[in-house]
């Protein structure tokens, strides 16, 4: 009998590099985050994580795919093959194609660049992504991609050009400027062309002039990540995501969704709710003597902690306060 996963409570954005970040934190009320504090003094430091602030792969999605068995430290920025796990495990194709996601988007056209806006903004209907998707596909279809529709937000495409492609998670280039996230390199000219095809295409399509005479964003783009192909078990076999599922990984978006919105009084109220909620449980279940994962995560860094059995690094770690833990968080 396979032996039980590991509970594993990943928070992207625990910090981040705003100016409003640390005084939010800081105006919590005292003992805000009580269950985090009570958490990490029964867990040591197992892992860190730290890259540049630049990486294409943001450290949540590094932390996420290494706990469940799609890269390693040494896998390279910009291939956590997502994509490829997700069309594997629904049935789409069998192991050592090469994939990637395709988000229908909104480029904001400034005067100097384009800003890429949040495309869950677009509030897609089922009917409404499959219309587009049917309309781009042919174009996709000449440089030898195949597409095919997941989810109204965000579809699969399969081909070659995606193999060893590095690619910047949305993530990264939400509210951002687009040009320094391209792909690069000589795979990444005929998806550059692709994406001036769309644009074209969607300049005067009626299913935008749809869009916009009922109040809605315009979709003038598409965003390319989570790309290559999944890596090898040690015999040789290609993973499968059955066998990926060492840990059960829990990733909440609410940290993440406000501060992408600058929102910080959310922000603020969106800790204290997972202190409440997921944080109280995972702390339970440390309790009851499961051993459980804390993975915290910002910009350019992630800490991961583990439950610690050894009764003097408990009475240690006992010093732990809020400060403490705050100080902690700055280093993400």
């Amino acid at each position: 009998m396979p032996s039980e996963s590991t509970c594993h409570l990943l928070l992207p954005f625990a910090a981040c590099s705003a100016d409003a970040w640390l005084p939010t934190l800081q105006s919590l009320p005292q003992h805000g985050l009580k269950h985090l504090d009570q958490l990490l003094q029964g867990m040591h430091l197992v892992q860190t994580d730290t890259r540049e602030a630049e990486s294409l792969s943001p450290p949540h999605e590094r932390a996420a795919a290494r706990a469940l068995g799609l890269a390693t430290l040494q896998t390279a920025d910009g291939q956590l093959p997502w994509a490829a796990s997700e069309a594997l495990e629904h049935g789409h194709a069998a192991p050592g194609k090469a994939w990637a996601w395709i988000t229908p988007c909104h480029w904001a056209m400034g005067h100097l660049h384009a800003t890429l806006s949040d495309p869950g903004l677009l509030d897609f209907q089922e009917s409404e992504s499959r219309a587009l998707l049917a309309l781009m596909q042919p174009y996709f279809e000449t440089d030898g991609i195949a597409l095919h529709y997941r989810t109204a937000g965000r579809w699969l495409a399969e081909g070659e050009l995606f193999r060893g492609l590095p690619t910047a998670s949305l993530d990264r280039v939400m509210g951002r400027n687009v040009d320094a996230w391209l792909p690069g390199g000589p795979q990444a000219g005929p998806l550059r062309r692709l994406q001036n095809e769309m644009q074209m295409l969607l300049y005067t399509h009626p299913f935008n002039d749809g869009r916009e005479s009922q109040g809605q964003m315009r979709v003038n783009s598409f965003w390319i990540s989570g790309t290559g192909d999944l890596p090898s078990t040690p015999d040789g076999e290609a993973l499968t995501p059955a066998l990926s599922r060492r840990e059960q990984v829990s990733a909440p978006r609410s940290l993440a969704q406000a501060a992408f919105r600058e929102d910080w009084a959310a922000y603020a109220a969106a800790w204290q709710a997972l202190d409440a909620g997921e944080i109280a449980q995972l702390l339970a279940r440390q309790r009851a003597g499961d051993t459980v994962r804390l993975s915290l995560c910002g910009e350019s860094s992630v800490q991961t902690f583990e439950t610690h059995r050894d009764g003097l690094w408990t009475r240690f770690s006992r010093i732990f306060s809020p400060l403490r833990t705050l100080d902690m968080l700055k280093q993400l």
